[in-house]
Formats: structure tokens, C-alpha cells, sequence
């Protein structure tokens, strides 16, 4: 179904209101595994564990013992000011 991105909220259909939400549901927010920090930083596993020991992402990474959780926004955003 495609929905016109102009129709106001309150004119969606009851069908279109869950499709939103469905897609929405779908993004993810989380990354999890230094596998996952790579797929987000579009680089190597190794070079994904070089970044999170160097303590640029830690605002972005939660580590309970072996499990590694990124918010893959704010870790997109430590990135970036670092970069400059």
C-alpha cells in the first residue's frame, strides 16, 4: 500500500495507521555483537573491536560481560564527530 506522506494523521485509514507502525516496528534501534558494529560502521569485525577499545563509541555500546548492545544512531553520530 502506498500512503501519501501529505494526508493528515487523523485522515488514515485504520489499515494504513497499523501499516505505519509495522514499518516502523521494523527499523531496528539496536545492534548486537561486534558483528553488528561492523554491519552499522560498513568495516571489518577487527576493525569494528579496534573502535570499540579505543572508547570513541562507549557513550554509544552497553557490555554486559560477553553481550555488546549499539545504538546504531548514536554510535552514527559519535562517528561523525569524530571524524572531524
Amino acid at each position: 500500500m502506498n500512503i501519501n506522506p501529505k494526508k493528515p494523521l487523523l485522515e488514515l485509514t485504520v489499515e494504513e495507521f497499523l501499516e505505519l507502525q509495522e514499518l516502523n516496528a521494523l527499523e531496528k534501534k539496536y545492534e548486537y555483537g561486534l558483528i553488528g558494529l561492523a554491519k552499522v560502521l560498513g568495516c571489518s569485525r577487527s576493525k569494528a573491536a579496534k573502535l570499540k577499545s579505543s572508547g570513541i563509541l562507549d557513550d554509544a555500546i552497553i557490555q554486559n560481560g560477553h553481550h555488546i548492545i549499539i545504538d546504531k544512531e548514536k554510535a552514527m553520530q559519535l562517528m561523525a564527530l569524530h571524524k572531524k
